[in-house]
């Protein structure tokens, strides 16, 4: 395996630059698909990863239950530093799954929190609360989820302010932001090389909502006004995409003051995003190939170690 069975593990860095570039030059919709499925690879590559050197360090332990020749010098020898990187894998791997079952419970328990909330009120898409303080949100669900948000911010917005709240949280609905904010999260946890990755992609999916809800409401400055209104005085949900949530509201403001984003399927290389997005799919491949070698490469080692 060599040193390519670590090179996953620091090859997140190769998406920083995009990460950046993507949610200011790209379309919204199209930042959120690349980050979202460039950070899900790399962390799929850097957990294989790190399994592959836990298998090779849990056999040097004393009274482990794999097989003796597991710990041969000649399977030591297919993983640099065998010494140190198998020990360190065991507990980084744990960490990895601790963190990612907490990012999924977390996630799980807060939705049926929010459903069991609105258990009494008529199942409709919308759920308007008597509450006076302001707050809206998107809760997924069965039939594509509900809209919920509360008299206290409804009040404090105009009718067409009202219509671009709505509009937002259905794209967030029919976008399934929720899921790409969940998958990012999974992936920081797995690599923290990869935060900044999960940074840009809470700012593009409201972003994406943004534009989703000017192309509704077909007033960007209406949407803009909206934004700023429920930024002053609602307080964003914990977990779920809300209105006015993540993200920093004076750029998505400013963003909206200007021309819609235009339509790109894949930037060109001749272009500072062009370049970042092609420099983080090569260090995504490079991932996904020494990944894949490494495993290969394992499993042959330790099928010629293996005693019939």
């Amino acid at each position: 395996m060599g040193v390519f069975v670590l090179l996953p593990l620091v090859l997140p860095l190769t998406a920083w630059p995009v990460a950046r570039l993507a949610e200011q030059r790209l379309h919204p919709r199209a930042a959120t698909w690349l980050l979202t499925v460039a950070a899900c690879a790399l962390a799929l590559c850097s957990t294989l990863c790190l399994t592959l050197l836990m298998v090779v360090g849990t056999a040097q332990l004393p009274g482990n239950p794999l097989p003796d020749a597991w710990s041969d010098d000649e399977v030591r020898e297919a993983v640099p530093y065998d010494e140190f990187a198998g020990e360190i894998a065991i507990p980084a791997l744990f960490a990895v799954l601790a963190g990612c079952s907490r990012v999924l419970w977390r996630h799980v328990r807060v939705r049926r929190r929010a459903a069991r909330s609105l258990g009494g009120l008529p199942r409709r898409t919308v759920a308007v609360l008597p509450d006076p303080e302001p707050y809206a949100y998107a809760l997924p669900g069965r039939n594509r989820g509900r809209v919920v948000v509360s008299t206290g911010l409804l009040t404090r917005l105009a009718a067409r302010e009202r219509r671009a709240l709505f509009a937002h949280e259905r794209a967030h609905l029919a976008g399934g932001h929720h899921r790409f904010l969940l998958l990012v999260q999974l992936a920081a946890r797995a690599n923290p090389f990869l935060r900044p990755l999960r940074t840009a992609v809470s700012y593009t999916v409201e972003r994406w909502a943004d534009e989703e809800a000017a192309g509704v409401v077909r007033d960007r400055q209406t949407v803009a006004r909206a934004i700023g209104k429920a930024a002053l005085v609602s307080r964003p949900h914990p977990v779920l995409a809300g209105f006015a949530a993540p993200g920093p509201v004076p750029r998505r403001v400013a963003a909206l003051l200007g021309p819609a984003p235009a339509v790109h399927v894949w930037p060109s290389l001749f272009t500072a995003v062009g370049v970042a997005a092609w420099t983080a799919a090569a260090g995504t491949m490079i991932s996904a190939l020494s990944s894949a070698s490494s495993a290969v490469t394992l499993f042959l080692v330790l099928k010629a170690a293996t005693p019939l």
